[in-house]
């Protein structure tokens, strides 16, 4: 298996991507976009990829632009801009046949990409998705909660309690902790790898931008919810069960409204379910493309 770094220029600007090259490739490639905040390829899919790789998958991870080693654009980020840059790479880079996924922010653009451009891959994995609830949380207080998210961001004032908390190793091993539930996945490593990301890349000030994009004063401006039926490829739902970002109910939901779908419960995982689990995720996701593959080899009719 080899792993290498490449470039392409898309009309979005520069994208650095990953990528994993099995030594006998015998399944789907495998597109996964990772999430939003301190994320990138390396932090999301360095565990998951090479098992992928090992089972026979090429495996293609793009940092979004503005995070990890891709520059910053000069518009702000809005979630059609990056549904339309996950389309151009695919053409960009000749994929077919392929399976897409993604985490969180990447979910939403996974469903987004589906929808959007339907029959073009032959399944999905969907890790902690967005795009499912129609507020930033639930609850009796999640209106309320909502909408000082939207003056926060607003006014600027989530973007600087953003840049203090991102500065403080204390706050970010809190912030990882929610995230990571599973103490022997929340290594010194990587504790060392999100706070490097926080501190010198652009992503956090390039999410602020996408929320702000995102969260309307009632409402979120992306929900998928009432489209999931028309999904008709295989796609597998994981999420952890002590996700306090997207509650495991609403993925539950998600997966009873797409046709053909698999709801993987990780119990005591949080967001970053694979950094959390890896051993569980990348057993399902493995079991997952080989069902795709089997119903449907690659370059058959």
């Amino acid at each position: 298996m080899e792993r290498r770094r490449r470039e392409i220029t898309l009309s979005i600007g520069m994208i650095s991507y990953l990528e994993w090259v099995p030594s006998a490739e015998s399944g789907s490639p495998v597109l996964l976009l990772h999430g939003g905040g301190a994320d990138s390829a390396t932090l999301s899919w360095g565990e998951l990829a090479p098992t992928l790789a090992a089972a026979g998958h090429r495996v293609i991870a793009p940092d979004h632009p503005g995070f990890g080693r891709s520059p910053r654009v000069d518009e702000p980020l809005t979630q059609e801009r990056l549904v339309g840059y996950v389309a151009e790479f695919v053409d960009a880079l000749g994929l077919d046949e392929y399976v897409v996924g993604g985490l969180s922010l990447g979910g939403g653009l996974t469903l987004g990409h589906l929808l959007t451009h339907p029959g073009r891959a032959r399944g999905a994995i969907l890790l902690g998705t967005y795009a499912v609830m129609p507020r930033l949380t639930d609850g009796p207080l999640s209106a309320l909660t909502h909408f000082l998210t939207f003056v926060l961001l607003r006014t600027g004032l989530l973007n600087a309690l953003t840049t203090v908390y991102s500065r403080s190793p204390t706050a970010m091993a809190r912030g990882l902790k929610d995230i990571v539930r599973n103490e022997t996945a929340r290594t010194p490593a990587l504790l060392a790898a999100v706070i490097d990301e926080a501190q010198t890349g652009t992503g956090l000030a390039v999410f602020g931008e996408w929320q702000r994009d995102q969260v309307l004063w009632n409402r979120l401006r992306t929900v998928y919810s009432d489209r999931l039926p028309a999904i008709t490829v295989p796609v597998l739902l994981v999420h952890g069960g002590q996700d306090r970002g997207v509650p495991p109910a609403r993925a539950e939901e998600a997966a009873a409204a797409i046709p053909h779908s698999e709801f993987v419960l990780v119990p005591g995982a949080g967001h970053w379910v694979q950094r959390d689990r890896p051993d569980l995720v990348a057993s399902a996701v493995v079991a997952h493309l080989r069902r795709i593959d089997r119903a449907t080899p690659a370059g058959s009719a």
